[in-house]
């Protein structure tokens, strides 16, 4: 069986709902079962098998982790250490989602598994210690990802589509530069983790293929697809910024993009195109 925690998350409805299409049995958990506590969770996972746990639960909320850092902590950080020791128990193997903001951004090229992690923000701190605890288990893939987006839950290019619906002028960040990574990518990523069932564990970088961007980018490409289809049918101005011009209570990397030659050569894939994913998106979002 798979244990699926945080089910309803952005990433966690999209990885259900490739469990389900795949017909592999799990169990999907939210807030019902606190990870954050032990005894909960050994109640929980008490007479149950696992082969796997796939973790999508965290503390994502980046600016508000600043002022909040018991609670990303417990969840980034300790609840690592408690899933460690269950995964231990069980003799499972672990897919932990991570993130590129573990890295300073100080690097000019795309950053790779072997460079090493200086977190700007808690938000950061708190998810390269839960690597940390959870590497203490020798049957875990971290996959760290990057600017997440998908159907089920608020993300940039929702954020982004709502905003040309009801504004004429944006101005966005275009000195944070990075790589989008759709949902549905990463779910198909993870499985055929589970399919192939492989064993060289370790820390993998996964997001979409592309030279770095910026978020300005980002919103010029969803603006010109969403017009292209018909989605928004009005002139927007959009504006580039630079990131001190817009007030964030936590730092951000200049540059966070994830070099993914180590996932591709081991797994034998060809990743998307940010560009690819994006239009695969709009195409699920108008069909809906």
């Amino acid at each position: 069986m798979i244990w699926l925690i945080g089910k309803s998350g952005l990433l966690g409805q999209e990885i259900a709902q490739m469990l389900e299409q795949e017909k592999l049995l799990y169990i999907g958990t939210g807030h019902e079962v606190d990870i954050t506590d032990i005894n909960e969770l050994k109640k929980f996972a008490d007479e149950k098998t696992f082969s796997w746990i796939i973790n999508c639960a965290a503390y994502t909320a980046v600016d508000n982790a600043e002022n909040d850092f018991e609670n990303a902590c417990k969840l980034n950080h300790h609840a690592l250490t408690n899933l460690a020791l269950i995964a231990k128990e069980k003799n499972a193997k672990v897919i932990h989602i991570s993130t590129d903001y573990v890295f300073d951004g100080k690097k000019n090229n795309k950053y790779t598994e072997e460079d090493i992690p200086n977190p700007l923000n808690i938000y950061g701190k708190s998810k390269y210690a839960g690597e940390s605890e959870l590497m203490k288990w020798n049957k875990s893939f971290i996959l760290r990802t990057s600017w997440l987006f998908g159907h089920n839950k608020n993300n940039f290019v929702k954020t982004m589509l709502n905003l040309f619906n009801s504004k004429e002028e944006l101005k966005i960040i275009n000195d944070q530069f990075g790589l989008p990574t759709y949902t549905k990518d990463l779910a198909q990523l993870i499985k055929i983790i589970l399919h192939k069932n492989y064993s060289q564990y370790g820390i993998f970088h996964f997001c979409n293929s592309g030279e770095k961007i910026s978020w300005f980018d980002f919103a010029s490409e969803i603006y010109l697809q969403a017009r292209n289809i018909g989605l928004i049918n009005k002139n927007i101005k959009i504006t580039p910024i630079p990131t001190i011009d817009y007030k964030q209570a936590a730092l951000r990397p200049h540059n966070s993009c994830l070099s993914t030659k180590k996932i591709e050569l081991l797994l034998q894939i060809s990743i998307p195109s940010w560009q690819n994913a994006l239009e695969r998106f709009f195409e699920i979002e108008t069909s809906l």
